[in-house]
């Protein structure tokens, strides 16, 4: 569990890859081996569905989650559709299956087959440098930035820290503006490490676009939602914010559910900014399930899918005797404990959206769960109870806890003054005058502190963001933060020298140095 405890910003818009495949490794009866590969009964399949809307209600009973929503596809069948809940707990309106919800990063596999349908029709390929396309487009190393592909980045492969970019976003910079700073950015050995990226696939799939000649968003309708007939469907914020049936995000404060602060995902639409049904989402898996066909038309290229769903990465070392995890192209690609081939992705805003799909192709099963409350577990908890029901006849694991003690750390605030007392002494601040001034930041951008009344306030990003601070020891000042990743209760540090500010919240690749 420790990796999942070290990665905070993995909530950084979306809850990604690794949780599915790794979970099970942190529980379990090992004296309950599983049974060897065979075929799974009919009948078991059956009466697992038969058992969802109980899963479901006793999961909104002991979470008490605002809303959900769940389908189940069987080949190209949607043999359960149903929502359960509230839209907005202040509201009565009733979820349904036609409720759209933000997907978060169940969007990267979508997007995924839009790059699939793509690849298909020639003209590019997984294996195309994204420079061929976006010759702007810049990593901090001139050999990285000119191999690296649009497969290398739906991988998480090309070098990029966790979560690169997504601060920025959190700051109002645009996705022309993020993309154009990641080549400031510390780069781990390429093809040689995992770290989970927003705006990273975001630059593959802005490649795509861009060779077709057409915006993300258009592509993705053109290119899936409109043969499918996903109406419900758009990689746009304002068609999800136009929706009369929409699901609004939620998170917990004292242990009630309130309404949650909402994001606007556009800049990284690709890897987060998706929004859907579960009737839809429903099509779309029983398109995946068919290798790319859909009532009989063929929708995607069979053999440019499949690399998307086949490993590409190690996403997770093998723990306690389960095997390690594997990234495809914007899909988590592994096997379930009877060894069937699956895929997944799960997805979070920790303002207010958790979200699952997972699929057994050997079994011709799909399940997607979607929330409208923030990632604790609910999506990831049903669907592999449904497959224990599925593969077993009963549900083998404590889901809830396993995904519940995952999940917590990655909501708790950030800071390494969380919790500390002030010094009951502290050294005196200097004049305000010698902490004021304009500070540079190539990948931040300007930060200007300013003497408001006899408080220091700082002003920086495009929104741009501006933050009082308090003095806590000498010339170290502190500043709180609420956002998609600043969680409630986080505190940074701004510590000052002669002539620069180092900003601890923003430090976390190493690039929190400002310089007046």
């Amino acid at each position: 569990m420790g990796k999942l405890q070290e990665r905070r910003r993995f909530l950084g818009a979306a809850l990604g890859g690794l949780l599915v495949p790794a979970l099970p490794a942190c529980g379990g009866d090992d004296d309950d081996p599983p049974r060897p590969p065979g075929p799974v009964p009919e009948s078991q399949i059956t009466q697992a569905i038969a058992q969802i809307d109980k899963l479901a209600a006793d999961l909104m009973a002991s979470s008490g989650v605002p809303g959900m929503a769940v389908a189940v596809v069987r080949g190209n069948q949607t043999v359960y559709a149903k929502g359960f809940g509230r839209r907005l707990v202040t509201d009565p309106a009733p979820v349904d299956a036609d409720t759209v919800f933000q997907l978060a990063s169940v969007s990267k596999p979508i997007g995924a087959t839009v790059v699939a349908r793509q690849v298909g029709r020639g003209g590019i390929s997984w294996d195309t440098p994204v420079r061929a396309h976006l010759p702007w487009f810049a990593l901090a190393e001139a050999e990285v930035t000119e191999a690296v592909t649009i497969g290398d980045l739906y991988a998480h492969r090309s070098g990029l820290p966790d979560h690169a970019g997504d601060r920025l976003e959190d700051m109002g910079f645009d996705r022309q503006q993020v993309l154009t700073r990641l080549r400031y950015l510390p780069l781990h050995p390429f093809r040689a490490v995992y770290a989970y990226t927003n705006f990273g696939m975001t630059a593959a799939a802005e490649a795509v676009a861009t060779a077709a000649g057409i915006d993300w968003a258009t592509l993705s309708e053109q290119a899936i939602y409109q043969p499918l007939g996903m109406a419900r469907t758009s990689s746009r914020y304002a068609d999800f914010a136009a929706r009369d049936n929409r699901a609004l995000g939620h998170v917990r404060i004292n242990g009630a559910w309130v309404q949650g602060m909402g994001t606007m995902p556009d800049a990284q639409s690709p890897a987060g900014g998706v929004s859907s049904s579960v009737n839809d989402i429903a099509k779309w898996l029983a398109m995946l399930l068919a290798k790319g066909e859909f009532a009989g038309q063929r929708i995607v290229d069979a053999a440019a899918l499949a690399p998307a769903l086949s490993q590409q990465m190690q996403s997770s070392p093998p723990v306690s005797g389960r095997p390690a995890g594997y990234y495809g192209y914007g899909f988590n690609v592994g096997t379930t404990e009877l060894g069937l081939a699956s895929y997944n992705h799960s997805g979070a805003f920790a303002v207010g959206a958790a979200t699952n799909l997972t699929a057994v192709p050997s079994l011709n099963l799909a399940i997607v769960t979607l929330t409208n409350g923030y990632p604790i577990g609910v999506p990831e908890t049903l669907n592999a109870q449904f497959f224990d029901l599925v593969q077993y006849g009963a549900i083998r694991r404590d889901w809830g806890k396993i995904y519940g003690d995952a999940l917590a750390p990655l909501l708790a605030p950030e800071g390494r003054l969380v919790g500390q007392a002030p010094p009951a002494n502290p050294l005196p601040a200097r004049a305000l005058s010698a902490y004021t001034g304009i500070y540079q930041n190539d990948y931040y951008g300007p930060l200007q502190v300013a003497d408001q009344g006899g408080t220091l306030v700082m002003t920086l990003g495009a929104t741009p963001l501006t933050l009082p601070l308090s003095h806590w020891d000498g010339d170290v000042f502190t500043f709180t933060l609420n956002n998609e990743n600043a969680t409630p209760g986080t505190i940074s540090q701004a510590a000052f020298s002669s002539d620069r500010v180092w900003l601890e919240y923003y430090d976390h690749e190493g690039l929190g140095m400002f310089v007046r």
